[in-house]
């Protein structure tokens, strides 16, 4: 009897069955009621993320792979408690002999829907433009420093952006409506560049990521807001003239750009560009997750169900 490929996460239902591959994202080894133990696990592929056990040769299974590998598998789709899940008959690590059955990696990496390359070259762009030339530098240092990670980092683990190039994709967006909204009131644009560039630099410590994104040691102890202060003052540091002033400000924007101190922020946004910059951070982040959960919802009603992180039902447009 043939065996059939999966189809991509997205258009798995309850009836599938086949073989696929996929990354790893997590994995558990748990024990069951009856003193035995089941791999749970969280499978990815370009398309989004699915849940996934194994509950025969469980112990055995768990030791052919780790998190963070991609996986080859074979399973079956199983509805339980209303969602869709792969129960996994067979897994282990992908070895050099499944390319030639069109495994690639890309394939099984949620990423930015915009080409990394063009989104880097826009920064790059949007830096050459910033008019103050010792900020100009700094912001050149800190890509220099950190720009292997700044291009493919996601920008959370689940709440907006999180996938390769998130991090990219989240601060350009940032920058394109911020500049506009400071434009608009007269306010130092150059500073909203910056603040971009800056303000979740710490992430890219916070965050472990290859392929399957985690919290670091540091990032779990101290936070984003934290270490990308240091990073910050670590790169000011390099220029022994740099303005004392324009060093306060940036450090300002960093502390400041969850807006509130029960989102996190040692301080609330005190100056306009720092004030602007929370707000248009605020806005991509909730742009993000209305659309996803709009995305997401398979009801047939006009309106989703509720988000508890939104706190609301949304409505949802007709199509077209």
């Amino acid at each position: 009897m043939a065996i059939f490929r999966l189809p991509p996460i997205a258009e798995i239902d309850g009836s599938a069955s086949g073989w696929g591959f996929f990354l790893c994202a997590q994995k558990d080894l748990r024990p069951t009621k009856n003193g035995g133990s089941y791999l749970s696990l969280m499978l990815q592929d370009a398309t989004g993320e699915i849940a996934a056990k194994v509950f025969d040769g469980a112990e055995s299974l768990n030791t052919q792979f780790n998190k963070g590998d991609f996986v080859k598998v074979q399973a079956r789709g199983n509805v339980f408690k209303q969602q869709v899940e792969l129960v996994l008959e067979n897994i282990r690590r992908v070895n050099a002999k499944d390319a030639a059955d069109g495994f690639r990696e890309e394939d099984c990496i949620p990423s930015s829907p915009r080409p990394i390359a063009e989104m880097w070259q826009e920064l790059l762009n949007r830096i050459a433009g910033v008019k103050r030339p010792e900020l100009r530098a700094l912001l050149e240092r800190v890509i220099a420093a950190h720009g292997d990670r700044l291009r493919i980092w996601p920008a959370a683990m689940t709440v907006h952006h999180a996938y390769r190039g998130g991090l990219l994709e989240h601060l350009l967006k940032i920058m394109e409506v911020g500049t506009l909204i400071a434009d608009a009131y007269h306010v130092d644009r150059d500073m909203i560049i910056a603040g971009a560039v800056l303000h979740d630099l710490g992430k890219t410590e916070e965050l472990t990521y290859e392929g399957a994104t985690g919290y670091s040691v540091a990032g779990n102890l101290v936070g984003h807001i934290a270490i990308g202060l240091g990073m910050l003052r670590d790169a000011i540091r390099q220029d022994p003239s740099f303005p004392d002033d324009l060093r306060l400000a940036l450090e300002h924007i960093v502390l400041s750009h969850h807006g509130a101190r029960e989102n996190g922020s040692p301080v609330l946004p005190l100056t306009l560009e720092a004030f602007i910059f929370a707000t248009v951070d605020d806005l991509d982040a909730k742009m993000f997750q209305f659309r996803k959960h709009i995305a997401d919802d398979d009801g047939e009603g006009a309106f989703t169900q509720f988000s508890k992180r939104l706190d609301r039902v949304l409505f949802k447009p007709p199509s077209s």
